[in-house]
């Protein structure tokens, strides 16, 4: 199955802007289709850049990084790669992993999404120009898994970069990416990382990228924090947002400015984008508290969110908008596991119900079954092995069946002549 990243959507650029390049982008179709942006939309000082950043405002970072700044922990953004020498992330990034080069494209990261969602995570916090994260001392691991047109044919290589992620010390790992079909693969790995204490955050998805108006997979697997977008400086759903039952926080998705390499910037709008405005949080949350299990810090973001919509969780917006400085500072009481886990066997693909929501009809965008729950859930055969490992004990399985199929035929056989003795 074809799978693929949240597309770069640049706002439509003045009358100075360069001509739109058509990209392809999946974004969860099974076939791709060409997607316009305009990369000369782009801002050339990087003072007005800073001034831009209306995000750190609109969530009080200046605030939050009184208590922390994300110093000490590891970021893995399992994207389309992040350009390490871009003015604002140099010294930000880790030494990572290319699972599709090196013919994979130009650079290490030809599309630019990665260095974008890296950039609104750790951009540096050294002067008053460029981008600038959320979690401005927190390094960033990248992990290659999409092409040169920004998509990946295999939900393998997205299940072997989390792995890596995990086994290289990440401690929280954004996923920008998705499509509409579930994979065992990648449930597998993403129990694997719960169970290693990691957080992972994914965006909902985008509707002008994909098929349907399902929530993208994996933000749908149960344990993930799944982030709809939402409309500039508003509380309002922003239009190109997918939501639905599986949404659990919100964060702004829409006229940001972010990096793009190899030293400029653009602005973009995208689930993709407010998905690493979380992943910053989850960050800025276990630096602050570095013993604080990965389910904790989960229940910490959800408790702490800015209410709205209908009052308490609903389809929409989650548990609302996401609240740096809340979850560093609330009083949040402890609990022993993920809320948003359904705590089934590693690899069982489906989401369950988050805690709080019922089984009402889906609202209107959602699609006509948003979770798949008319979808049979069927237990997989993918265990906390590496990713594409062989399940041998299908043929073992056959050949006993076939054996006990011979013995009741012979039984019956067995039986049917002692009647006929009898008779005689």
């Amino acid at each position: 199955m074809l799978l693929g990243v949240a597309a770069v959507l640049a706002v439509a650029a003045p009358a100075a802007a360069v001509a739109p390049v058509s990209v392809p982008a999946t974004g969860g179709q099974l076939a791709g289709a060409p997607m316009a942006f305009a990369p000369g939309d782009s801002v050339s000082r990087t003072d007005q850049v800073r001034d831009e950043q209306w995000q750190l405002d609109e969530l009080r970072a200046e605030t939050a990084w009184r208590t922390s700044t994300g110093r000490g922990v590891t970021v893995a953004v399992v994207d389309s790669g992040v350009d390490a020498n871009h003015p604002d992330l140099a010294g930000q990034v880790l030494p990572g992993q290319d699972l599709v080069g090196p013919d994979g494209g130009a650079g290490p990261d030809p599309v630019g999404h990665g260095t974008t969602v890296a950039g609104l995570i750790a951009g540096r916090k050294d002067d008053k120009r460029g981008v600038v994260g959320l979690a401005p001392d927190a390094r960033i691991l990248p992990v290659r898994v999409l092409d040169d047109q920004n998509r990946y044919d295999d939900a393998l290589i997205v299940a072997r970069g989390v792995r890596w992620a995990v086994d290289n010390g990440a401690r929280v790992i954004n996923l920008s990416l998705g499509g509409s079909g579930d994979s065992p693969a990648l449930a597998a790995a993403l129990d694997y990382a719960f169970a290693r204490d990691v957080v992972v955050i994914a965006c909902t998805g985008n509707l002008a990228t994909s098929s349907n108006s399902k929530v993208w997979y994996p933000a749908r697997e149960p344990g993930v924090i799944a982030v709809a977008g939402l409309e500039g400086r508003t509380d309002n759903l922003w239009s190109g947002s997918i939501t639905g039952r599986a949404t659990v926080l919100t964060a702004p998705a829409s006229g940001l400015v972010g990096a793009r390499p190899p030293s400029g910037y653009w602005r973009v709008q995208g689930t993709s984008f407010a998905a690493p405005l979380v992943t910053a949080t989850a960050a800025l949350v276990r630096s602050r508290y570095p013993q604080m299990p990965a389910g904790e810090v989960v229940n910490r973001l959800l408790a702490t969110a800015r209410d709205i919509g209908p009052t308490g969780r609903d389809d929409r917006f989650g548990y609302g908008v996401v609240d740096p400085v809340a979850a560093l500072t609330a009083d949040v009481p402890p609990v022993t596991a993920n809320p948003l886990d359904d705590l089934t066997s590693p690899g069982v693909v489906g989401f369950g119900p988050a805690p709080g929501s019922a089984d009402d009809d889906p609202v209107t965008g959602a699609g006509s079954d948003p979770l798949g729950l008319t979808a049979p859930r069927q237990q997989t055969r993918w265990t906390a092995r590496p990713a594409g490992a062989q399940d041998d004990s299908a043929p073992e399985r056959l050949w006993t069946g076939a054996a006990l199929l011979v013995a009741l035929i012979t039984g019956a056989a067995l039986m049917v002549r002692r009647f006929r003795q009898q008779a005689r």
